[in-house]
């Protein structure tokens, strides 16, 4: 029995035509298991809400799976396909707007594109804020040529989600050992050093009312705070900052639980953070609803800490109100 109400926010699916930028990741994969995730991934009425319901998940915010038009080489396309994939999405959660809200889709091939974008859909369809699938073609985004869509998100007071993605050229260390490539480690990595970019490249500094997540507990940055400002006062490489590197980790960078269910993990984040900082999600259909749901109930936390985990900072980041609203909602 699930009896906590939730918010879910690292949950993705797959629009039409988008599996061409997945293949390179899917196809070494058994094709029986890629077929299973297919069908879940282009599932919004049946399976989807039936795992929710059976986990009181209220409210999933959806993204398009990785890496979509990150991998776009054509920036036109990648322009035209993030507007398709956003179309495609709205129709969807229409279905369904008291159970699913929607991140933009963007090409950050074309920074000011992608800021537009992400104030279309925001303003006219009540999109959330937008999920970005890592680097784009290998570049990250702390340099001011991006700053447009920055700015555009702080206006806009709507978060950023940084999802992994594969390295664009894998450092010599994972050469050769592709297990570590992927999921089990390099996308971590990935993940939190593009984190980490922003951060040390100012961004937050320029935009400090933007907000970053990251999920799967963090990327490990939580566990590093204290040893991340300790190594950066004793050799800042000419960089200034407006505050210590580990104050932007917990207010402008914030972490959600997806595909890490693990209580000393939570405990852990939570210690180092604060729990203002730290919000569910379950990372579907890549980890199990099921298992994520259990185990956020099981986990040592007092019964104001597990309402605000599951769901009450979700609904304060993302102007949600009650759990009562959430049946009200139009997009």
């Amino acid at each position: 029995m699930n009896p906590t109400p939730k918010i879910a926010l690292e949950e993705h699916f797959s629009a039409p035509g988008f599996d061409a930028y997945s293949a390179k990741y899917t196809r070494a994969l058994p094709a029986d298991f890629v077929a299973r995730l297919d069908a879940r991934l282009s599932d919004f009425d049946d399976q989807r809400l039936a795992e929710m319901d059976a986990g009181n998940i209220e409210y999933a915010v959806l993204s398009q799976t990785m890496p979509g038009v990150q991998a776009e080489t054509d920036g036109a396309a990648a322009v035209r396909r993030a507007r398709e994939n956003n179309e495609f999405l709205a129709e969807r959660v229409a279905r369904h707007p008291q159970r699913f809200g929607a991140f933009a889709h963007v090409a950050l091939q074309d920074p000011a594109a992608a800021a537009r974008e992400l104030e279309r859909t925001v303003v006219e369809c009540g999109f959330k804020g937008a999920l970005i699938n890592g680097h784009t073609l290998g570049r990250y985004y702390e340099d001011s040529e991006f700053d447009v869509f920055w700015e555009r998100a702080e206006a806009l007071g709507v978060p950023i989600y940084l999802h992994p993605n594969a390295f664009s050229q894998p450092p010599a260390l994972l050469e050769g050992m592709p297990v570590l490539q992927g999921a089990t480690w390099g996308w971590s990595v990935e993940t939190a050093g593009h984190a980490l970019r922003l951060l040390f490249g100012g961004v937050f500094d320029r935009f400090p009312r933007l907000t970053l997540l990251l999920g799967h507990m963090g990327e490990a940055l939580p566990y590093q705070r204290w040893r991340i400002d300790s190594r950066f006062a004793a050799y800042p490489s000419g960089i200034k900052l407006a505050r210590r590197p580990s104050e932007y980790i917990g207010s402008n960078i914030l972490i959600t639980t997806s595909g890490v269910c693990s209580a000393p993990a939570l405990l852990g984040a939570i210690g180092e953070l604060g729990a203002h900082a730290v919000l569910f999600s379950v990372d579907y259909p890549y980890e199990s609803t099921a298992e994520a749901c259990e185990f956020i109930e099981q986990a040592p936390l007092d019964a104001r800490t597990r309402e605000q985990v599951c769901h009450g900072n979700a609904r304060r980041l993302f102007k949600l109100g009650s759990p009562q609203d959430l049946a009200l909602l139009q997009i």
